[in-house]
């Protein structure tokens, strides 16, 4: 399977590094690029990329703005937040506005495209200060869903534990000591009681309603 790309960047340079380099890695194609949130926007619906790279900080509209309205226009559309940022009023809003991932400019391109293949396939990819920042956010505000915690068995109450820790379901399979497929079996479930469209969703969830330390 081809995945297909949209890059959303306001510098020329980083635009062009990550095309030159991408194009080079086989089943990724770079179908657009777009200078500033608002094309983003504009390509995003016409292409219909299976990824958008976003950065955040853009002329005209930013990346987390840009973030939220695509997913509310085109829900199956991933979005990884690329940017130099990574401090929590960054980290936060973007993931509330929808995106699966946070990664920094200074990942490595080899760790990039990994977490491209990961995030296509569903796992959220959080650099670790981006998690350290989601653990850390231990909001105060409402908890409309906390009922529905009832909802999940012991089981999935110690994976979404773990998904808000930033594990992959490799590593979460290791410390329950269960199966990988056993793992995508309870965080599906999960996701479907608490009616949260992705792993990013439940991490938020999970720190929101105190289920992490």
């Amino acid at each position: 399977m081809t995945i297909r790309i949209l890059i959303a960047d306001d510098h020329h340079v980083v635009r062009r590094g990550l095309v030159f380099f991408l194009k080079t890695q086989q089943d990724l194609e770079i179908i657009g690029e777009a200078a500033n949130g608002r094309k983003a926007v504009e390509m995003a619906k016409e292409l219909k990329p299976d990824i958008i790279l976003m950065d955040l900080a853009m002329p005209d509209m930013d990346g987390i703005e840009a973030t939220k309205i695509i997913k509310e226009e085109v829900p199956s559309i991933k979005i990884m937040i690329l940017t130099s940022f990574s401090d929590q009023d960054h980290v936060i809003p973007a993931l509330e506005a929808g995106a699966s991932g946070f990664q920094l400019k200074d990942i490595q391109p080899d760790e990039l495209v990994l977490s491209i293949k990961k995030m296509v396939n569903g796992e959220n990819q959080l650099h670790p200060k981006a998690t350290s920042h989601l653990l850390a956010n231990l909001s105060h505000g409402s908890n409309p869903k906390k009922s529905l915690l009832d909802e999940l068995t012991k089981r999935e109450l110690d994976v979404i534990k773990e998904i808000a820790k930033g594990k992959s379901n490799k590593e979460i399979a290791a410390s329950l000591y269960i199966t990988e497929k056993t793992v995508k079996t309870h965080v599906s479930n999960l996701l479907g009681k608490l009616e949260l469209a992705d792993r990013t969703q439940a991490a938020l969830f999970a720190v929101k309603n105190k289920l992490v330390e």
